[in-house]
Order: C-alpha cells, then sequence, then structure tokens
C-alpha cells in the first residue's frame, strides 16, 4: 500500500507555465498526476497514446473533444480514449484533476516509431 501525498490538489504551477503535470506514482500498468490549469490558462496538451481518467477535485471548465463537449467541475470523472483529441477550455476557475494514464503515461509512446 502507498498514501499518494499531494494527488489532486491545487498548487501554483510552474513560473510562467500555463499549466502543469506532475505524476506521483508510476508503475508499469498506470500512472496517477495532478493537472493543473489556472483560471483563464490554455490547455496546450496532445493526445496522448495511452487511456486516461480524469478526476476533477476543484475548478470549472469545459471539455472539448471530437464528438461533444461537457461542463465540469469539482466530483467529474472523464474517460478519454488513447489518440482521442481533448482540451479543457473556458477555465473559469483554478482547475485541478487527479489523472490515471493506463499503461502509465508515455509508456506507448515509443510502440509509435
Amino acid at each position: 500500500m502507498q498514501i499518494i501525498k499531494g494527488a489532486g490538489e491545487w498548487a501554483e504551477p510552474a513560473e510562467a507555465a500555463a499549466n502543469d503535470w506532475v505524476e506521483h506514482l508510476r508503475v508499469p500498468d498506470l500512472s496517477v498526476g495532478t493537472y493543473r490549469i489556472p483560471a483563464g490558462g490554455v490547455d496546450d496538451q496532445s493526445p496522448h497514446t495511452e487511456d486516461e481518467i480524469y478526476l476533477v477535485t476543484a475548478g470549472r471548465a469545459r471539455i472539448v473533444t471530437p464528438d461533444g463537449e461537457a461542463h465540469v467541475g469539482p466530483g467529474a470523472v472523464i474517460f478519454v480514449p488513447a489518440g482521442e483529441e481533448h482540451r479543457f477550455v473556458d477555465v473559469t476557475e483554478d482547475l485541478t484533476l487527479l489523472v490515471v494514464f493506463g499503461p502509465a503515461y508515455g509508456s506507448r509512446a515509443d510502440r509509435r516509431s
């Protein structure tokens, strides 16, 4: 067992960063981290090679994908399949997301080449 301290908690993104990703746990089959976007910030992420689950722990925004969009706030759970374009927009309150990747973040990237 491991308690993952700080996961899903708001902290100011690194200086001059539009957003911030911090990985807290990594094992071959999954990784867990926190993604933060300040109010008014820009989500500049690209599609990932792994499946992903977001749990909104604080803040409000909209998530936009090719299939649609939805307003999200605390308690929302979002599944994004590997390779799907997605972006958080209209971040009206500092947005904090607990993120789970399966398998671990970036682990499939080498298989693309």
